[in-house]
């Protein structure tokens, strides 16, 4: 391994969301999804430079060429896509990208379904935009989670279901979408009429060698009928500088998201924009050892959670989110209880799984041994 990641910079000072929420307390923060490893050295050499500049000024992403050809050359790549380069809308964050599908597709009190658990931002979109949320559950089945595809399909035939909100890798549960699972998704989709907005942003975290990340909008039966959505900010842990992108091959649903979002959702700003460059031409050996170390990381949360009696996890097959079934504790608040060891997970009731939380293992080895030996103690 060519890069140290045990060596990561203190957050002291930052005001780090992750860090400022137990501020003052003796609690680990383990929840929020960035992490806590130093950005690959040519992303904080690009941002130097143009800084040294000195001139902060407006750049419009459409007219940032070096960017656009970093996206196409990445989903070419490591991802066996062709995008045109028309397909790709930059957006400042896949959570206005996807409240802005919301309002491209629907209108007011039409129903939109969304994969539970997920993370609160997605949960709480339909509302947001005057929608009705449908929850299509996650199942388990032959001890990986999936879709509940039956109930999927069931809700989709409503003609009130105009679009389909997930996450692939799914967050927080970490599985991968496989081509069965993705063809039943399509399958639906067209039958019923309704557009697939997939949430993609983990797509570059898949941690076991044998399963392979699948674009929605890659797949013919989904390219004139998805809205997928990417970006470098948690792989490369640059999510502050709020920069991300949509593909939509389809000229129509294009032209509705760039309305829906047109004089509300800013640009991508420059440092954003610079930042996903370096990150997508010049961090390819960056990103392959950081997955080697995060797979370190999710063997050893597998092995040691599921040592704590009350406690059991699967072994993630994506993302550095550990999602932990704490229900074998016997407790009314599990999350009072981890915080009460030391540990602040992301709560599993703000998921719509109060019995569970999420562990985030993106960090220092030696960090993540403190988490578990905290977890485990009497």
């Amino acid at each position: 391994m060519t890069y140290n990641f045990d060596k990561t910079p203190s957050r002291e000072g930052t005001y780090s969301f992750k860090w400022e929420k137990y501020k003052g307390r003796d609690i680990i923060p383990a929840w929020v999804a960035d992490t806590e490893f130093r950005c690959a050295d040519p992303i904080l050499e690009s941002l130097s430079r143009r800084i040294e500049d000195g001139n902060l000024g407006y750049v419009l992403p459409g007219q940032y060429q070096p960017a656009i050809d970093a996206v196409v050359r990445w989903l070419k790549d490591k991802h066996n896509w062709d995008i045109d380069p028309l397909w790709l809308v930059w957006t400042p964050g896949v959570v206005p990208a996807f409240n802005a599908a919301c309002k491209a597709y629907c209108e007011p009190g039409d129903k939109i379904m969304v994969q539970v658990p997920n993370y609160p931002p997605l949960l709480a979109a339909p509302k947001l935009n005057d929608m009705q949320r449908v929850a299509i559950q996650t199942v388990e089945v032959d001890g990986r989670y999936t879709l509940d595809f039956e109930q999927l399909a069931q809700e989709a035939s409503d003609p009130a279901c105009k679009l389909l909100i997930l996450c692939n890798p799914m967050n927080p549960v970490g599985s991968v979408l496989t081509q069965s699972e993705l063809d039943q998704v399509a399958e639906i989709c067209q039958r019923n009429n309704v557009v697939l907005c997939s949430d993609e942003i983990h797509c570059d975290l898949v941690l076991d060698e044998d399963k392979v990340h699948l674009p929605a909008g890659r797949d013919p039966k989904l390219k004139n009928n998805s809205v997928t959505l990417m970006a470098a900010s948690k792989t490369f842990n640059i999510a502050g500088l709020g920069a991300s992108f949509a593909i939509i091959p389809d000229a129509k649903l294009r032209q509705h998201f760039v309305k829906a979002a047109a004089g509300i959702v800013p640009w991508v700003n420059q440092l954003g924009l610079l930042a996903t460059e370096a990150a997508f031409t010049r961090c390819d050996d960056w990103h392959t050892d950081q997955l080697d170390y995060l797979r370190e990381n999710r063997d050893l949360v597998y092995e040691r959670i599921n040592a704590i009696e009350g406690l059991s996890v699967k072994r993630q097959e994506a993302t550095f989110l550990a999602w932990v079934d704490a229900s074998g504790l016997g407790v009314d608040d599990v999350q009072k209880w981890a915080e009460q060891k030391g540990v602040g997970p992301s709560p599993g009731v703000d998921f719509g799984a109060p019995q569970h939380f999420r562990v985030n293992f993106g960090c220092s080895r030696k960090m993540l041994s403190e988490i578990l030996e905290r977890l485990a103690s009497e």
